[in-house]
């Protein structure tokens, strides 16, 4: 994908095909078209910032969902943070900053009531769409609505070092748990436990995954973040305790499967363990259901931030054209914080 940016026409990748499996480079298709003109009651905006995020592999099939698939040679859906070009209502400013479901192009036109104005004080921009928007969202309300965590219990977190799993644990030391976290490298989990503060961090490709986690929760777990699944869950199912609490965002591992895992079918045994020991498993679509909270989450997140009580890490690619190969590594791990894509320039050409 290499057209060269022209800010006179208007980038977009579109979904070309739908993936079976892992999704390739002939998904998706770069296209020019012209910048777009908005309407009375209506913006101009200009992509500054692109959140690419695990849900979109989900969008970009057509099996049944919590939401429309992205239709063929439509553009990628996602959120953004969005310079007000031009503005034909009253609440919004040539020079605003927005967050937007304008997807994966330079340019989109959007109604006022579908964004949502950033505040001047906001240093970082692309927090917006990190710890302070959707991941942060779901890492804060996951934790602590559904895994309602108390001081000494033990917190497992998979996928420790992306953009939600960083912030559950963190989030769970902050409420005095013993955190677990699980990662895909030697580097991200000396990250994990030096830079985010967790107790341990385990590679889950570690052969002796299951024997390692034992070791470092002889107490059992009391809360399980899950947004991975497969082997990883595997090795936590034996060590949930009596009451145990699983909020449950995402199986990235899964989202690639054109087929059932080979191996023994473990769901009587799931059943039995949710009956026996009176486990809560809870899936949740987080703006679906705690979009109405965010308020509450923004005002405790940016307090931390502030206090210094949170570390946050972006793993930033530059250029639009390069969004396609940096979701297919999302997708298996490659990336190392919240990916964002910087699809235009910060501030307004002079």
């Amino acid at each position: 994908m290499t057209l060269k940016q022209n800010w006179q026409q208007n980038r977009q990748i579109t979904l070309a095909s739908r993936p079976v499996g892992a999704p390739t480079p002939d998904n998706f298709k770069l296209r020019e078209t012209a910048i777009p003109k908005p309407a009375q009651g209506q913006v101009l905006l200009r992509t500054i910032y692109l959140s690419l995020d695990p849900y979109m592999r989900g969008r970009m099939s057509d099996a049944k969902s919590y939401a429309e698939p992205v239709a063929i040679n439509e553009v990628m859906i996602g959120g953004a943070v969005c310079r007000v070009e031009q503005s034909h209502h009253e609440n919004f400013q040539v020079g605003d900053l927005v967050v937007a479901y304008t997807g994966w192009q330079d340019y989109a036109i959007a109604n006022a009531d579908e964004l949502l104005k950033l505040p001047e004080q906001l240093t970082t921009p692309s927090y917006a769409l990190g710890v302070l928007g959707m991941p942060g969202l779901t890492a804060y309300m996951g934790l602590l609505d559904i895994g309602q965590p108390k001081a000494g219990e033990t917190v497992v977190v998979a996928a420790a070092s992306g953009a939600v799993g960083s912030l559950v644990g963190q989030i769970a030391k902050l409420h005095g748990c013993h955190v677990v976290g699980i990662a895909g490298s030697a580097e991200k989990c000396h990250y994990v436990t030096d830079s985010l503060g967790f107790d341990a961090c385990l590679n889950h490709r570690d052969s002796n995954l299951a024997e390692q986690l034992a070791q470092q929760c002889p107490n059992g777990i009391d809360i399980y973040f899950e947004n991975v699944g497969g082997a990883v869950f595997d090795a936590v199912m034996p060590l949930l305790n009596a009451s145990a609490r699983v909020p449950l965002c995402g199986l990235i591992s899964q989202y690639n499967a054109t087929e059932l895992p080979s191996g023994p079918d473990r769901l009587s045994q799931l059943m039995g363990l949710l009956l026996v020991k009176r486990i809560k498993m809870q899936g949740f679509i987080v703006f679906d259901d705690y979009g109405h909270r965010y308020n509450e989450f923004s005002q405790a997140m940016s307090k931390w931030l502030a206090e210094g009580k949170i570390t946050y890490r972006e793993d930033m690619v530059q250029g639009l054209e390069h969004a396609a190969n940096a979701f297919m590594g999302l997708l298996t791990g490659e990336n190392f914080g919240k990916l964002v894509v910087q699809v235009g320039p910060l501030t307004l050409a002079k």
